[in-house]
């Protein structure tokens, strides 16, 4: 039956996703932020497959990847360790590189240096991940960003972010917090573009920005998201409330930065008001 579906398929609709990619795509590299594992598998169902890899500055960029034959990729994972490349973990999680891509140390500052490398010369990435029985890496959370609750759970809100841009085509930031307190929240901004044209089959065309998204349609839409990511989270990962700011994230006012990475503090900072909103009985 799946054959039948997908000879059908494949001329009408498929084909022409590739061909917007130019139609010779053999495959494609993901990197710089973590994709998430359902997208990953459309792309690769279109005849598109993505190849996920990891790196840092600090690592000259190319440290681990997927490769498009069988049997060298796996959804989810950032493949395996660049030929010369050594990757471990610590007792903490952390994932520690060496290899001849590692940096010798930062510019006039050996203090610096020696806070990242271990006694033995790993260098110390700041990213928390797990490696399978094949040498697969999977990336868990950001050391800084992992928050525990205050049931003692720890929650990784990296991987819940990333799972909700590939469920979600209106969400543009995702935050989830709960650092010390009983549940995990989010505050979370919508897109713009994708907002728009669904606002005016809701009735909501000339609205301003702000309007459209703080409308009780727009909650109900994203209310229909939160429940979906829900049922596929462990129960104290789950977000039990949410905010929907009044406009989106900027470079400008330092809340993302230039490779458009999210600075949690900084957002937690400006829209402490909206924080305080999710914690009510704190």
């Amino acid at each position: 039956m799946t054959r039948a579906q997908f000879a059908v398929a494949d001329p009408l609709v498929l084909a022409k996703v590739r061909e917007r990619f130019g139609g010779r795509i053999r495959f494609l590299i993901s990197g710089s932020a973590p994709l998430d594992a359902d997208v990953a598998r459309w792309f690769a169902a279109v005849g598109l497959t993505v190849c996920e890899g990891y790196g840092l500055t600090e690592t000259s960029a190319f440290t681990t990847v997927n490769l498009p034959e069988p049997g060298r990729h796996v959804f989810g994972s950032i493949g395996r360790p660049a030929p010369g490349t050594e990757i471990t973990t610590a007792a903490d999680g952390e994932i520690l590189v060496k290899g001849p891509g590692v940096m010798r140390g930062y510019h006039g500052n050996p203090d610096a240096t020696a806070a990242v490398f271990t006694e033995d010369g790993r260098f110390c990435t700041g990213d928390l991940g797990e490696i399978d029985e094949r040498g697969f890496i999977r990336i868990t959370g950001r050391k800084k960003d992992v928050f525990k609750t205050s049931g003692g759970k720890y929650v990784a809100p990296g991987l819940i972010e990333a799972h909700v841009k590939g469920l979600c085509p209106y969400v543009s930031q995702f935050v989830v917090l709960g650092d010390g307190h009983n549940y995990a929240s989010a505050l979370v901004t919508l897109d713009a573009e994708a907002i728009t044209p669904w606002a005016a089959e809701q009735g909501l065309d000339g609205g301003s920005y702000a309007e459209i998204v703080t409308s009780p349609q727009a909650r109900d839409l994203v209310q229909g998201y939160v429940d979906e990511l829900n049922r596929g989270l462990n129960r104290w990962e789950t977000i039990k409330r949410f905010a929907i700011l009044d406009r989106d994230l900027t470079l400008e006012a330092g809340e993302l930065t230039p490779s458009m990475k999210l600075r949690r503090s900084v957002v937690l900072d400006h829209f402490a008001p909206q924080v305080e909103s999710l914690y009510p009985a704190n």
